[in-house]
């Protein structure tokens, strides 16, 4: 389940970056660049290249040749930069969502992921 939810998370952010070059590609490509005007647009491709991080680490990990403990550590630190650049990139987007509903989303989201890493106790030996 968690390889398949991973894997709709990465092609759900290749479809919205894609949407996104439909419609604007100059606004992608200043945004992959990091000189876009937007600040949400920094946290969202923070959490991009974190996602994809996480992922390739997944994708690769009996290859890459690190311990199960660190291999854990990395892929923990990588989805949590994802969720925290989310969260911020969730939150400066006016328009898309009304406020409440928003944050509401973010806390849960921001909860989910402290909750699994608690329970997981990666940083412990």
């Amino acid at each position: 389940m968690h390889r398949l939810v991973g894997g709709i998370l990465v092609a759900t952010i290749i479809v919205h970056v894609a949407g996104l070059w439909i419609t604007s590609p100059p606004d992608v490509i200043d945004a992959l660049l990091f000189r876009s005007p937007t600040p949400f647009s920094v946290w969202g491709v923070l959490a991009m290249w974190a996602i994809f991080g996480a992922a390739g680490l997944a994708a690769f990990r009996k290859s890459l040749g690190l311990s199960p403990r660190n291999w854990r550590r990395v892929h923990t630190a990588l989805i949590t930069v994802a969720v925290a650049s989310s969260v911020f990139h969730a939150m400066l987007i006016e328009g898309t969502m009304e406020i409440i509903s928003k944050f509401g989303l973010c806390v849960l989201v921001v909860g989910a992921t402290a909750k699994t890493v608690a329970d997981r106790r990666v940083w412990k030996n």
